[in-house]
């Protein structure tokens, strides 16, 4: 045997002796969790059927320390969330689903719109739930990482959601974090705020949609929404206005904003009365600068980011008819839209790098394919897709072939004009 063999066997045992040195810690972790499990309501029968010999997911941790909504620009982020085929699938929705949402509201006080923005921006209307299987997401999470006490407490709700038996445990898949269903509640979230309101006896955020929808109602109301209330006005600062020191928490009543010159994004004025909102501009002074009110702070709690609760805010304005922002984002490579993205993936492609699957989602294959095209375009190399890179890449494709003419075909049809 070669030295290099030598070291290459001695290598990999001690790759494998760590590995299964970390399985066997991971089991041991999650044994240790019994009593504590127990003592929160998790029978002993229901721990040892979802828990035992539960493999770790390290994926997960990775993702632990990543939150888009934290580290993406938002003019990327409000570009992939808010656009027009996410607009036209919630229009839809808000007509096939009016007559539960009508009850929805009745119970809630929550208006439809907004109810289908949370449902739009967590799961695309329930065609992204996530691939993560929860019991195992947590289990993960709850033994290797930063925050384990709080992932623990996640994963004795999962287990107690099982136990009652509301969500079979084959459909209980979510997000790495434990999100799951239509819109995403957290297991702790499901257990203090979840309803049956298909009245079949179960809650059930995986399959029900009146569950689904019911459930974010139930959720905003307690979060402090307010029927009739707007969640903020898009508006336009005075020339030279300081935002510093200003914020969503800073309120001040309309009247006062009104007095420092600030009126509505389309040059009207801020709407009369006393009502007190916040000051936000999540891109400073130079970019969209709303006025928020309570209701803001309702969207926020659902996530705890400005920016995701601006997703929700202007999708549920967008579903009533509304426009998209007045004032610009401060970039000059503006955020493309998730038709946008495939095209970039399909061009991307066409030049011969592997992307893998054309789905807007822009991983890792496609980053490394970005970086690369930027290097060979001149542009800076940073992975993040654009609409610099989109109309460089548009401008070097060759035209499109023109169609083929539809060979004409016998019909057995009296109407020349009907379709066959």
């Amino acid at each position: 045997m070669t030295l290099s063999t030598c070291c290459t066997a001695a290598a990999l045992a001690l790759t494998c002796s760590t590995a299964l040195a970390q399985a066997d810690e991971f089991s041991r972790c999650l044994a240790d969790l019994k009593p504590a499990a127990q003592a929160a309501g998790v029978r002993g029968d229901t721990f040892d059927r979802h828990v035992e010999g539960l493999a770790a997911d390290l994926t997960v941790i990775d993702k632990l320390n990543f939150q888009p909504e934290f580290r993406t620009p938002i003019w990327d982020y409000l570009a992939g969330l808010v656009d027009d085929e996410r607009v036209e699938q919630g229009r839809a929705l808000l007509t096939q689903h009016a007559e539960v949402l009508a009850q929805v509201q009745a119970r809630y006080r929550v208006d439809p719109a907004t109810v289908v923005a949370v449902w739009g921006v967590e799961s695309n209307f329930g065609q992204t739930f996530g691939k993560y299987p929860l019991v195992q997401a947590l289990g993960t999470l709850s033994c290797i990482g930063r925050r384990q006490a709080y992932f623990r407490g996640e994963l004795f709700a999962t287990l107690r959601i099982l136990q009652a038996g509301h969500i079979a445990p084959e459909r209980l898949v979510g997000s790495w974090a434990g999100a799951f269903g239509h819109t995403q509640f957290m297991p702790s979230t499901f257990e203090r705020l979840a309803v049956d309101f298909d009245g079949d006896g179960r809650r059930d955020l995986m399959d029900s949609v009146p569950d689904a929808l019911g459930s974010t109602a139930n959720f905003l109301a307690k979060a402090g929404w307010q029927d009739g209330r707007v969640w903020g006005w898009e508006v336009r600062l005075p020339a030279g206005f300081s935002v510093a020191g200003q914020g969503r928490k800073v309120r001040q009543p309309l009247s006062t904003w009104a007095a420092a010159g600030l009126r509505l994004a389309d040059g009207s004025p801020l709407p009369a009365g006393t009502e007190a909102a916040g000051l936000m501009t999540p891109a400073g002074a130079a970019g969209p600068a709303f006025l928020v009110t309570r209701n803001f702070d309702a969207l926020y709690s659902y996530n705890a980011a400005e920016s995701y609760g601006l997703a929700i805010a202007h999708l549920s304005d967008r579903l009533r008819g509304g426009s998209p922002f007045a004032t610009p984002w401060p970039t000059d490579d503006a955020g493309l839209s998730r038709a946008e993205r495939r095209e970039v993936q399909t061009l991307l492609s066409a030049r011969g790098h592997d992307i893998g699957e054309v789905d807007g989602m822009l991983g890792d294959r496609s980053k490394a394919a970005v970086r690369a095209e930027q290097a060979r375009l001149g542009h800076e190399v940073s992975g993040r897709a654009g609409q610099r890179l989109l109309k460089a890449l548009r401008a070097e494709a060759p035209p499109a072939a023109p169609a083929a003419p539809e060979p004409v075909t016998p019909s057995s049809s009296s109407d020349p004009a009907r379709p066959s």
